[in-house]
């Protein structure tokens, strides 16, 4: 045993020993079989001689395959045929030899194996090749597990299929593996009780709950390709109850090229349970639209605007201009594309939306046709501290843009938005619905003076993106890892979901099919709650609740609100042909009047308070009704805009 712990790699000659001698021996056995242990018959033959030369036509064979080179331990079905390549090329041999010793008679024809005996004797080596193999391969494997029995963890691989196979093979594969699975689950009624890769398979989650309890499985993996969220929910819930930690494979297009390797095997993390079915995209009409086109996206440094321009060099714009006023960021998104599509033309600028004189010269330079704009300040706690920043940047510079982008004829503007904008309860969501305002406004003041060009002003809306900068799934983790408390504001607090890359191929497919006005809506799923996914976040780190890490109320922060909304009130829906997307039916405001008010806000940043700045803000947008902030005071005070 202690020869195959310390053995890394079976010698090749060693290997090639051991055929040659199976090989003779069963040859030479063979010509007892061939003749019914009739040892007159036998006799007739030089036996020694020819079971010798078929060896050394096997040896010639065995160097021109390398059915010896192999690493017995991860012997599969390739071994298996250089194996039968061998033992076909030997036969060839022997054939050439045996015609060219016909015509020729160099050799007594007795010195020669009779083709039966060739044969049989391969019958017999070639299973015997394989099981010496095979149990080479246990061996070692059984010697790894005792020598690593007090670090190696007990396996459940959930998934039959062809993941899950190539995911026992990576396990149990590697020297050193701190994994030995020890089962199969799957969901199919048809594979159960079966056996795969010598391991059972057990039916669904009744099946994992008995693998874990029988087996004492100390990690599941997550082996499914097209496993659907739900469903991988439902499993990480009963592997959580159970308090197994759960891990996953990553989806096949990532490892496909490269093979699965263990590495790729993570632990399960929160955005994989709040993900959704996948979007179906009408990539071509998305395409066609951007295909060949000078395309600005603002914010392209910050989390929605990057993964924009990842997804837009997919459509092969002419050229990309990658906007934004963070140094740091807008240098690492570059870098970042500088590898990919490398025949798209792309250009980093560092620019602020809120200079006008900039914007015009940039317009003017590169002649943008599309714009995407996602620059925008978004944190609500922080903007309410600083509400005048909030009405520079998203209501001043998505002016600036969207003007800019009238004078130079762009023919879309897709400006992104906020669920934080509909009935907002903070400066933030305020500024962004003033922001929809005026383009929606503008919109419609462009279609009345009926250019024969004009710009079509498109909104989209939705909630919260995982993962995004300053978002609470990376504040919680930060807060796992420091040993916690992690804070909730509020048991009830609701938050929507999505997913920055779902996000932002619904940005591109609304504003494909938009004509110019519409405020898009996106199917936001089902609303979680906050407490909810702070718990999940604490299972999934390896952490009990309430023993290892506590959760602490701290208290809505000002501007906050239990639940967002992806419509007012008064907004009506209207269905489009993506069902994940929906038009809220809002009538535009008169674009003078709500020039007007924007333009009043110049002042008041200029001469005015912070109060009078918000004060304004809620005539401009009358459903604002500030909610635990000092700005309160002001609802129900001034006139409102119609």
């Amino acid at each position: 045993m202690e020869f195959f712990k310390n053995l890394k790699v079976v010698p090749r000659w060693l290997i090639m020993l051991i055929d040659s001698v199976i090989i003779f021996q069963a040859t030479f056995f063979a010509f007892f079989i061939r003749f019914n242990f009739n040892f007159e018959q036998v006799d007739r033959f030089e036996v020694l001689p020819a079971v010798f030369v078929f060896s050394g036509l096997t040896l010639l064979a065995m160097a021109l395959t390398g059915s010896y080179v192999g690493i017995v331990r991860h012997t599969n079905l390739n071994d298996l045929m250089n194996m039968m390549k061998m033992l076909g090329l030997t036969h060839i041999f022997l054939f050439s030899i045996k015609q060219v010793n016909l015509i020729y008679g160099i050799v007594d024809d007795l010195l020669l194996l009779p083709f039966s005996v060739g044969l049989i004797g391969s019958l017999l080596a070639f299973p015997i090749l394989m099981i010496y193999r095979l149990i080479i391969k246990q061996i070692y494997s059984y010697t790894q597990y005792l020598s690593n029995k007090e670090r190696i963890k007990k396996v459940a691989i959930y998934g039959a299929g062809e993941a899950g196979i190539l995911t026992f093979q990576t396990l149990s594969g590697n020297r050193g593996s701190r994994w030995m699975p020890v089962a199969f689950v799957d969901d199919d009624p048809n594979k159960e009780g079966k056996l795969l890769q010598g391991k059972k398979i057990y039916l669904g989650i009744e099946g994992l709950k008995k693998v874990v309890e029988k087996l004492e499985v100390q990690e599941v993996v997550i082996a499914v390709n097209s496993i659907s969220p739900a469903r991988k929910r439902i499993i990480v819930d009963a592997c959580l109850e159970m308090d197994v930690p759960v891990k996953i494979i990553p989806p096949a297009k990532e490892w496909f090229d490269t093979g699965l390797k263990s590495k790729d095997i993570r632990d399960i993390k929160i955005e994989d349970l709040l993900s959704r079915e996948e979007i179906v995209l009408d990539k071509e009409l998305i395409c066609e639209s951007i295909f060949g086109k000078v395309v600005l996206v603002t914010g392209a440094a910050g989390s929605i605007g990057a993964e924009l321009c990842r997804q837009l060099l997919y459509c092969k714009p002419a050229k990309l201009l990658m906007l934004d006023q963070a140094e740091s960021p807008l240098f690492e998104i570059e870098q970042e594309l500088t590898s990919v599509y490398k025949e798209v033309k792309r250009k980093a600028i560092l620019a602020d939306i809120r200079n006008k004189s900039r914007m015009m010269e940039i317009f003017a330079t590169y002649q943008p046709q599309i714009v995407f704009h996602a620059a925008a300040y978004k944190h609500v706690p922080l903007i309410e501290t600083y509400p005048e920043e909030a009405i520079r940047t998203n209501l001043f510079g998505t002016k600036i843009l969207a003007d800019v982008a009238c004078f130079f004829k762009v023919d879309k503007f897709v400006m992104i938005s906020t669920d934080k904008a509909v009935n907002p309860t903070n400066v933030m969501g305020a500024s962004k619905r003033a922001a929809e305002m005026y383009v929606q406004a503008l919109d419609k003041h462009e279609r009345q003076r009926k250019y024969k060009k004009h710009t079509k002003f498109i909104t989209t809306r939705f909630g919260n993106v995982l993962g995004s900068n300053g978002s609470v799934i990376p504040i919680f983790k930060k807060q796992i890892l420091n040993g916690g408390p992690v804070k909730v504001t509020h048991p009830d607090v609701t938050r929507y979901f999505m997913t920055i890359p779902e996000a932002c191929q619904l940005v591109l497919e609304a504003g494909a099919m938009g004509n110019g006005g519409e405020i898009f809506v996106f199917d936001m799923g089902q609303p979680v709650r906050i407490v909810d996914l702070a718990q999940k976040m604490i299972q999934l780190s390896g952490k009990k609740l309430s023993q290892d890490i506590q959760i602490e109320f701290s208290g809505l922060r000002p501007g906050e609100k239990l639940f967002e909304e992806l419509l007012n009130h008064f907004e009506l829906v209207k269905e489009t042909y993506h069902p994940k997307i929906k038009v809220a039916q809002v009538n535009p405001s008169d674009f003078e009047r709500v020039n007007s008010e924007v333009r009043i806000f110049k002042n008041l940043l200029e001469n005015g308070s912070e109060m009078e700045v918000v004060k304004h803000l809620k005539n401009m947008v009358p459903e604002f009704i500030s909610n635990f902030s000092r700005f309160e005071k002001l609802d129900g005070q001034g006139k409102f805009l119609n």
